[in-house]
């Protein structure tokens, strides 16, 4: 820590030592500059970076389709892969697809969405509530965050 110095003599210093004068932080008043090899700066922020990118998970979107009369043993199978993704960091879109006449029975699909956020509540939480998007019941379950 040198203090407030004049960039001429700032330079001087740097040169005098044999290495460089870096900008740490542009936008403080006045700039900070440190002195130090600027080849070996860039290369530990490269590193840092690249040590952060490894260490972020990329959350993706997983969907299920399900069907307004889905049998038990059916929606059963699709509640532990929505677990499973749920437990792996995943959103989970689900899709409730109605055919025919079965959009004149629209309260059946909004039960089997009740009934998936049931058997989800303590792993999950709900991102987009159950919407009727044309011929189809979207929602979004997101994982629940760990305490």
């Amino acid at each position: 820590m040198i203090g407030v110095v004049k960039l001429q003599k700032a330079l001087d210093m740097a040169e005098d030592i044999g290495l460089d004068l870096v900008e740490v932080s542009p936008n403080a008043k006045p700039p900070v500059c440190k002195i130090l090899d600027h080849g070996k700066f860039k290369f530990e922020a490269q590193k840092k970076a690249a040590k952060a990118k490894k260490k972020q998970k990329v959350i993706d979107i997983k969907e299920l389709k399900f069907r307004p009369n889905i049998d038990l043993n059916d929606f059963n199978i699709k509640i532990k892969s929505i677990k499973k993704f749920l437990g792996a960091g995943d959103k989970v879109k689900i899709s409730l697809r109605y055919r025919g006449r079965e959009m004149a029975h629209r309260e059946l699909g909004i039960k089997v969405l009740e009934r998936i956020k049931d058997e989800t509540k303590n792993i999950s939480k709900v991102e987009l509530d159950p919407k009727l998007e044309g011929r189809q019941a979207v929602m979004i379950l997101t994982p629940e965050e760990k305490k």
